[in-house]
C-alpha cells in the first residue's frame, strides 16, 4: 500500500506543475485522499461489508469532496487534480494513468442495475466539469475538454470538445 502511495504521489508531482514537493502532495490534496481511501473502501465492498463501505465513501466525500462509490473500479496512478465535485459511479471503470480535474462526473443513464456508467481506459485526461454519462467507452489516450457532455463511445487518442461532445481533431 504504500508503494501504491509514493507511486501516486510521484504522478501527480509529475503532472502538477504547482506541486512544491511530493510531502506537499501527500498532505494536502484531496483528490489523491480519495483515491486512497477509495482503496480499503473497494475492498470492503467487494468483501460484502457494503453499508460500511457506502458509510466510508460519505465520511470521505465529506472531507475531500470526490465522491467515488465503493464499486467503482480504479487503476493506478489515477490522479484528481483540485478534486471538488468529481463524482464516480457504482459501475465506472477507470483504468491506469488517467488525470481528471474537478467537477467531472462519471454518471449513470438508467436506473436499472446493469453497467450503468463509463469505462474510461487508460491514458485518459479529463477536463474541468466534463460529465459522461452511461455505459459508455473512453478509448486509451483520449482527452475530454472541459465542459464536455459525452454520451457515446470515443476513439482511442481522439480529443472530443462541447456539448454534445464532438472529435476535433
Amino acid at each position: 500500500m504504500f508503494g501504491r502511495i509514493y507511486e501516486d504521489a510521484r504522478t501527480m508531482c509529475e503532472r502538477d506543475p504547482a506541486a512544491t514537493g511530493c510531502l506537499e502532495v501527500v498532505l494536502a490534496y484531496p483528490g489523491l485522499h480519495a483515491i486512497w481511501a477509495h482503496m480499503g473502501i473497494h475492498w470492503l465492498w467487494n468483501r460484502g461489508f457494503r453499508l460500511l463501505a457506502r458509510l466510508l465513501s460519505h465520511v470521505v466525500r465529506t472531507l475531500t469532496g470526490v465522491e467515488i462509490h465503493p464499486g467503482a473500479t480504479i487503476g493506478r496512478r489515477v490522479t484528481i487534480d483540485h478534486g471538488m465535485g468529481v463524482v464516480i459511479g457504482e459501475t465506472a471503470e477507470v483504468g491506469d494513468d488517467v488525470h481528471m480535474y474537478h467537477g467531472v462526473t462519471l454518471g449513470g443513464d438508467t436506473n436499472e442495475p446493469v453497467k450503468r456508467h463509463p469505462t474510461v481506459e487508460s491514458g485518459v485526461t479529463i477536463g474541468t466539469n466534463a460529465t459522461l454519462l452511461g455505459d459508455i467507452t473512453v478509448g486509451e489516450d483520449a482527452a475530454i475538454g472541459a465542459g464536455s457532455v459525452v454520451t457515446r463511445d470515443v476513439e482511442p487518442g481522439a480529443t472530443v470538445v462541447g456539448v454534445p461532445a464532438e472529435r476535433v481533431d
